[in-house]
């Protein structure tokens, strides 16, 4: 079989991937874009692996021997799934693989605003810690999770794994569930504007879908404390990007941290790359999922999926 791997950086150049070479003739690309790269890439594959690279008719109708798709990711919004239905062409994705880091980097970017960590390094860092005459600083405040309200939106996975730190760490938990079918029952389920009023904490674990695009938009940021934090390591577009910035600099909520945004990389014309009060916003560069360990397991999964596909095994597909 013909295994085209369109964005082999996408997991990163230090991770692996001879694998692949166990299970057919492998043709790799660094990173892969525009349909028209697709589609001259993918005509003569039998399998396809990739991760943003746009997968429906404008960049599949050539590639008449295709018979997997395999997500490098959990995500499968590049894919048009009832395309690929109708061919015939079986779509699968990595499920889990990042749970843990995902969740871990959500704490990450609570904690490091909570307690103000950008302010009281530059404090020691820029001299002023060493030039005081007291052994401790507190000058700028900072607060304890525990006693505090953290509400979550997406309770898969992801999300329950937060759920289960954030009760580690003394938090009451609520969610509530946007498409209304959430089977969850370990912890409080509320409706939006309670979410909203009540969350001290707030993180986005849910899937880009027209139910969660803008689902924080200004309406929503005028709803929450002006004491409230918001992490987003969901999809960038959950969160309107201005409006996000419009409530920073208003103060109608406390802070932010952002490890997706609505167009990526960041764009100049986002009005959030000029926010640059990093002790109220801080953004990373989509990498919530991308520990050495996370990237690892994500190629095994790859490598499970198209060898299980080939030997008829059960696969787990996102388009049944």
């Amino acid at each position: 079989m013909k295994i085209v791997v369109l964005e082999r950086n996408s997991v990163g150049p230090d991770i692996s991937v001879d694998c692949f070479g166990e299970l057919g003739e492998v043709t790799y690309y660094k990173n892969t874009t525009t349909v028209e790269e697709v589609r001259e890439r993918v005509k003569d594959a039998d399998i396809i692996v990739a991760n943003k690279s746009p997968m429906r008719e404008e960049s599949l109708k050539d590639a008449t021997h295709v018979q997997l798709i395999c997500e490098f990711a959990t995500g499968y919004d590049n894919c048009d799934l009832d395309y690929c239905r109708k061919r015939g062409i079986v779509v699968s994705n990595v499920v889990n693989y990042s749970t843990e880091m995902v969740a871990q980097h959500t704490f990450t970017l609570a904690l490091a605003l909570s307690q103000k960590l950008p302010y009281y390094d530059n404090y020691v860092k820029s001299g002023a810690y060493s030039a005081q005459d007291r052994f401790s600083n507190f000058d700028v405040p900072f607060y304890e999770l525990a006693g505090k309200t953290w509400g979550i939106v997406g309770m898969g996975n992801i999300g329950r794994r937060t759920a289960r730190i954030a009760e580690a760490f003394g938090c009451r938990v609520i969610f509530h569930s946007v498409t209304g079918r959430s089977t969850c029952t370990e912890y409080e389920r509320v409706d939006k504007d309670t979410l909203l009023a009540e969350s001290d904490y707030l993180s986005l674990h849910c899937p880009l879908s027209d139910l969660t695009r803008d689902y924080i938009d200004r309406e929503a940021l005028q709803k929450m404390k002006n004491t409230a934090i918001l992490v987003n390591v969901a999809r960038g577009p959950v969160v309107n990007n201005p409006d996000l910035y419009d409530a920073l600099v208003a103060g109608e909520i406390a802070a932010a941290g952002l490890d997706v945004l609505e167009k990526e990389p960041l764009e100049l014309t986002n009005p959030l790359s000029q926010f640059k009060d990093s002790n109220r916003l801080i953004i990373t560069p989509h990498l919530a999922w991308g520990s050495v360990e996370a990237r690892t397991r994500c190629v095994q999964g790859v490598y499970d999926n198209i060898r299980a596909f080939q030997q008829g095994a059960p696969i787990h597909v996102v388009n049944p």
